[in-house]
């Protein structure tokens, strides 16, 4: 069962039918060797796979995200950043990373983070002289932190598919996500002592207190959500509107960014992204229930059982699977599938599955920026102008911090166990 439905997932890729069509082809071949196909279940549960309160969080974050865009609340954060930390040797990449965590509390989306820093930062950096291929690597790099602090769209994605509470997720991310954050920040510390461009003049007191009271709207979003989530307040379904209804009002009426002729585009944007991440959510869950009546997670267990009385054997075993997929493919539709097949393996060792969830989210996101699949990488192409095979050797070096965070968190649980009892 585990070679039917990987063999014709893989090989529908490898066709070049999208992902949704892939997932539906995997899962009725499955009916088909079980000699129970009807095409009355396969639209029953491609149904209930989109009918789940948690995913009505998604159309409103993407909403939120493509607001803030539009409204000027990306700028502002970025202006904020460059108040901050402009003036240092390197000052542009650190600004860089600052500003995709502080935007990462805000869109959810490492494609919609790096999209709206890419396009203000990367023509910065090439003005002053920057190396193109480090400085699209570094901004490609620090994108792939906004789907780990929370909110977060794949951890949502992880949370209905595994049952588990995300707000846990929510609140469990934000430690990690800072650390891939810091440990960019050394990376980039080392890379940039041999830059010589000019560097600009350090802000006054006063210029920087005026950039914290233009991006004050901007920066009360994440204080709002994560805590309205840990207060108890609203849940992370609920957040997603508080946010969409905040930066539409900040960007209509607070900076004036925002038009309402511009309204109609925005809405459109928001509508395309979540029917695909919709309808690739649905098609899993069919794949997802009939990977659970072929008993695909017994037959995995059966393999890898012996593996059961290590957890960290497990964990590391786990992980190295998770970076090959997270080659071949992209984030959302990783997490769907190998959610259901992998969780009873992680209960039967022991391990937390809010835990095991945070760290499958940061692991596939590293390969958001790994040739040939990585969606972010293609969108720092795209901006920059350079190839896929220039960008990768811009970016090797931060893909090196991105695993040696990760190996962390494997082998040292508690960074993201602790916190969390800690928040909860």
């Amino acid at each position: 069962m585990i070679g039917v439905f990987l063999g014709s997932l893989f090989g529908s890729l490898a066709l070049g039918v999208p992902i949704a069509f892939a997932l539906l082809a995997s899962g009725v071949m499955l009916m088909f060797v079980m000699g129970t196909f009807d095409s009355q279940i396969v639209a029953q549960n491609l149904i209930n796979g989109a009918n789940n309160f948690s995913l009505m969080a998604i159309p409103f974050f993407v909403l939120a995200g493509e607001l803030m865009n539009a409204g000027g609340i990306s700028k502002r954060i970025v202006d904020f950043s460059m108040a901050l930390v402009g003036h240092i040797r390197g000052g542009l990449g650190f600004v860089a990373i600052i500003a995709s965590i502080l935007f990462a509390g805000l869109s959810g989306s490492a494609v919609a983070d790096t999209a709206a820093l890419g396009a203000i930062l990367i023509p910065m950096m090439i003005a002053k002289g920057y190396n193109v291929n480090t400085s699209t690597g570094i901004i490609c790099a620090s994108g792939i932190i906004a789907p780990v602090i929370p909110p977060s769209i794949p951890m949502i994605l992880f949370g209905v598919t595994a049952g588990v509470s995300i707000t846990d997720l929510f609140m469990g991310g934000i430690i990690p996500g800072v650390m891939m954050g810091v440990g960019l920040m050394i990376g980039w510390f080392f890379m940039s002592r041999k830059d010589t461009s000019e560097l600009p003049p350090r802000k006054s007191a006063k210029e920087i207190w005026k950039a914290v009271q233009q991006a004050s709207f901007a920066l009360m979003l994440p204080v709002i959500i994560i805590g309205g989530l840990r207060g108890g307040v609203f849940t992370p379904t609920e957040a997603a509107v508080v946010a969409a209804f905040y930066a539409l009002f900040v960007g209509l009426f607070i900076y004036r960014e925002l038009k309402l002729d511009e309204l109609y585009q925005v809405l459109i944007a928001s509508a395309k992204t979540t029917s695909v991440v919709m309808f690739v959510a649905a098609a899993a869950m069919v794949s997802a229930w009939l990977i659970t009546v072929a008993n695909v997670p017994a037959e995995m267990a059966g393999y890898m059982g012996s593996l059961v009385n290590s957890p960290l054997l497990l964990m590391v075993v786990i992980m190295i699977f998770l970076l090959l997929i997270g080659l071949v493919m992209d984030l959302t539709p990783a997490i769907l599938i190998f959610t259901p097949v992998l969780l009873p393996l992680v209960k039967m060792a022991g391990i937390d599955p809010v835990y095991f969830g945070i760290v499958m989210v940061i692991n596939l996101c590293i390969g958001l920026i790994t040739p040939p699949v990585g969606t972010v990488l293609y969108v720092g192409c795209g901006i920059s102008k350079i190839s896929l095979a220039d960008l990768t050797k811009g970016i090797w070096p931060f893909l090196v911090v991105h695993a040696i965070v990760l190996a962390l968190l494997i082998l040292f649980p508690e960074i993201i166990t602790v916190p969390l009892e800690w928040l909860n």
